[in-house]
């Protein structure tokens, strides 16, 4: 059941600082919007609790981190299926969702039927998911891999604008 929620331009301007950095303290987030950390705090929690916040997460770099831990290829792969019926599509997503080498999974319409983000360390790593996740389904008609040679923006900002509810 959805339910409306109201908030206004402090709920606005703390998603909005959160969003860009969730490591801010209580005190600067209080601060920063002129209200006390106790009603900073109340108003954080109940946009948690809304679920307008789905979580708060440290994002990592993985050309940085390819050195070391092998996350040197990042693919962009289209998945179309030869059944669309709910529950073949809800199986597919789930165990794609399940699957660490895959960062995002949208459900997109038309064209193919999923777009994935994954990363792997190197190509025998992305055939080894290649077999794991598409290959060994016979429900996976095509798959379309683009590989990554740069990521020259990444973020998950939402541009907010003054609103006076929102269906959660």
């Amino acid at each position: 059941m959805q339910q409306n929620i109201s908030i206004d331009s402090i709920d606005l301007q703390l998603l909005d600082l959160l969003q860009r950095d969730a490591s801010l303290s209580n005190q600067t987030l209080a601060e920063r919007v002129r209200t006390s950390p106790p009603t900073c705090l109340r108003r954080i929690k109940r946009l948690h609790e809304a679920g307008l916040i789905e979580r708060t997460i440290a994002v990592l770099s993985p050309e940085k981190l390819s050195a070391s831990m092998g996350f040197g290829l990042t693919a962009i792969v289209e998945i179309t299926l030869d059944r669309q019926d709910a529950q073949s599509l809800e199986q597919f997503e789930g165990r794609v969702a399940n699957d660490a080498a895959v960062q995002q999974c949208y459900r997109v319409s038309p064209g193919p039927d999923f777009v994935l983000i994954v990363h792997a360390a190197n190509m025998p790593a992305y055939q080894a998911l290649t077999q794991r996740l598409f290959t060994n389904d016979a429900n996976v008609r095509n798959t379309k891999a683009f590989f990554s040679i740069k990521r020259s923006k990444f973020g998950a900002e939402l541009p907010l604008k003054q609103t006076k509810s929102i269906a959660t």
